[in-house]
């Protein structure tokens, strides 16, 4: 599975649905997993404002994070991911999946997530130092589950499965609190875009049902 640096950011309306959204996946796993280098945010701040993927739900929360890349330079953003999410003991804001599932990390969702990823052919890469339900990670792997070349785990079905379960559930509460903080503006747009992404998947997934 690829990591979670360089990663491409085209996001032209004209792509294929299911490369856009993979590569939507991609742009949310690098953005939460560290706040953008320079050239990243360069890209983002000239980025088309079109939908990023077929369909207009996704136009307006894209314009905001495009719009709030814009607005600020690349060490407020790098300072309000510090605010929110970093400093000494526990973050103003989570981003594993166990912490709202369960309450506590390194907890059963952690375990079920690792066996499902077992199960996929996956694991986390030495060089990522979050355990496997941060949120960048899940993200990468709904990305990998949709571009990937292995057919066998690559495919509606999987990306359903791990969807309904390791991303669902609780990546809309993660959502609801970076919306609500007063630190938050940077980081309030890609939760927005978060939102909009995981009701389309949602829905999408609901037709196959």
């Amino acid at each position: 599975m690829t990591t979670l640096t360089d990663l491409p950011l085209n996001t032209s309306a004209a792509l294929d649905e299911e490369v856009a959204r993979a590569e939507l996946y991609g742009v949310l796993a690098a953005l939460y997993y560290a706040p953008p280098t320079d050239e990243w945010l360069a890209q983002l701040r000239v980025a088309v404002t079109e939908a990023p993927m077929a369909g207009g739900f996704l136009q307006e929360p894209w314009q905001q994070l495009v719009g709030a890349a814009r607005s600020l330079t690349a060490q407020q953003i790098a300072d309000e991911y510090d605010a929110l999410f970093g400093g000494v003991g526990k973050p103003e804001v989570a981003l594993y999946g166990s912490h709202y599932l369960s309450g506590f990390l390194n907890e059963k969702p952690l375990a079920a997530l690792r066996t499902d990823l077992a199960a996929l052919g996956l694991e986390r890469d030495a060089a990522m130092h979050e355990t496997e339900d941060h949120i960048a990670y899940v993200c990468e792997v709904m990305r990998y589950l949709i571009a990937g070349d292995d057919v066998a785990v690559a495919n509606l079905t999987q990306q359903q499965k791990f969807f309904s379960t390791h991303v669902q559930p609780w990546a809309n509460q993660l959502c609801d609190a970076l919306a609500s903080h007063p630190k938050a503006r940077f980081y309030a747009a890609l939760a927005g875009l978060t939102r909009a992404l995981l009701s389309v998947e949602a829905q999408g997934f609901d037709m196959l049902a």
